[in-house]
């Protein structure tokens, strides 16, 4: 067997497989050998009848497409090792006619990682915005762990204000008839929230429980159910139950009870730092954005379609899983939001699109300042994985992590020694944030 290397065509590129005559024979003795038992020959026991015979009934090509099933993977296998390729796709073949006596000859077609040219990172500026722990952020902070612990206590007769937490049994209806989803009993709606369409909470300000109140409303333009766009529609609402909520003092006994702190202003500390520590971390994350948003932009390449098809196959998946975690399905998400499959797939398109753009420019670096993953780095990201999946049996658990493709992880980390080596060689460009 031989494979020659013909032409490289933008992301697609051309090689052949030469078979002799030899080797084509002996992998059609194997798919004779392999299939023999499908055929029935009149005075053979099934399985045991001659290949010749076999060929004179059924045609001397019948163990032919078996037999080039046995000999293309070596081949293909032989080519990528050779050409040192990086398929992104299935490949193409196309068989010549085959001819007694003479090589078989087959004409593969791949689609593979593009080449990357880039710009000079060396000169990269980035606008750095300044993520400073404010006392509003604080404040806010506080207000939220306030809201999560108020008690919520009967309204009584009063009329309906805003923050006042409703119980309500409601049914909607456009030129006079009910629509499908438009109706509810018991739902709980915390005026001022905005869950509800424009109008539908401000038609309850002032009403008291116990009253059945008629809201007269318009759909938004861009609501998620496209055959309610823009309609005028009429909501029966009974309001069963009026609350609110009481928020507790910001005093120490506060802090002491929704933390571990004695004093609120110990309490406020810890908020500060905590609130430091995220900033750090989404700091991190838009540096690294920006960094890789430039590098896209001052390099030249072009994406194979099979790349794009791929990462789309992945962020399905993953949605699909959370999905599934939260006790819901694709299949239903799909029929509540009225999607196909199709748009679906479009609005991952984008996003995508950006993972491999940045997975592309990011192993062009990588290779080009020759950023590699040592075995201690494998080891020590494989100890932080044990320790947050498996802490109580981390070796086994690292044992069995070994015993299957760890590319993923190899990946990660030489994507991130080449961030860490980008932040710091960029120019910062101080802007306020």
């Amino acid at each position: 067997m031989k494979v020659d290397y013909v032409k490289k065509e933008k992301n697609t590129v051309y090689f052949d497989a030469q078979f002799t005559p030899e080797e084509f024979e002996e992998a059609v003795q194997k798919a004779y050998i392999a299939n023999r038992s499908r055929f029935n020959i009149p005075g053979f026991r099934k399985g045991k009848a001659p290949r010749q015979l076999i060929e004179l009934n059924y045609g001397k090509e019948i163990f032919y497409e078996d037999a080039i099933n046995e000999l293309l993977p070596d081949a293909y296998s032989q080519a990528i090792e050779e050409f040192k390729l990086e398929p992104v796709d299935r490949p193409d073949v196309d068989i010549d006619d085959i001819e007694k006596d003479k090589p078989i000859i087959a004409k593969f077609s791949v689609e593979v990682k593009p080449e990357v040219k880039l710009g000079d990172y060396s000169s990269i500026e980035i606008e750095k915005t300044d993520y400073t722990v404010t006392e509003e952020m604080i404040n806010a902070e506080l207000e939220r762990v306030r809201d999560m612990n108020a008690r919520i206590i009967d309204a009584g007769d009063r009329e309906i204000a805003d923050g006042d937490i409703l119980t309500i049994d409601f049914e909607g209806f456009i030129d006079g008839e009910a629509f499908d989803g438009g109706s509810a009993e018991d739902q709980t709606l915390e005026i001022g929230s905005g869950q509800f369409i424009p109008g539908f909470e401000e038609g309850l300000i002032g009403k008291k429980k116990g009253e059945e109140v008629e809201i007269n409303v318009k759909f938004p333009e861009d609501y998620f159910e496209e055959s309610l766009r823009g309609k005028d529609a009429t909501f029966k609402v009974t309001i069963k139950e009026v609350k609110y909520k009481e928020l507790p003092e910001l005093d120490d006994e506060f802090a002491m009870d929704v933390s571990e702190f004695d004093t609120l202003e110990e309490y406020k500390q810890s908020i500060k730092e905590e609130l430091e520590k995220s900033l750090k971390e989404q700091e991190n994350i838009d540096i690294e954005n920006k960094i890789v948003e430039k590098l896209v932009e001052i390099s030249e390449f072009e994406i194979p379609e099979a790349m794009i098809e791929a990462q789309i196959d992945s962020e399905l998946d993953n949605f699909d899983y959370r999905m599934k975690m939260q006790g819901f399905s694709l299949e239903k998400y799909l029929e509540l939001t009225n999607m196909t499959i199709e748009q679906m797939r479009e609005s991952f398109r984008e996003i995508a699109k950006k993972k491999v753009e940045a997975q592309l420019v990011l192993e062009a670096v990588a290779k080009n300042e020759n950023v590699q993953a040592t075995e201690e780095d494998i080891q020590k990201e494989l100890e932080k994985i044990a320790e947050s999946y498996s802490p109580d049996n981390k070796e086994k658990f690292i044992e069995d992590m070994k015993k299957g493709d760890l590319n993923f992880l190899t990946e990660g980390i030489i994507n991130d020694k080449v961030l860490d080596m980008l932040k710091e060689r960029v120019k910062y460009v101080q802007m306020e944030g």
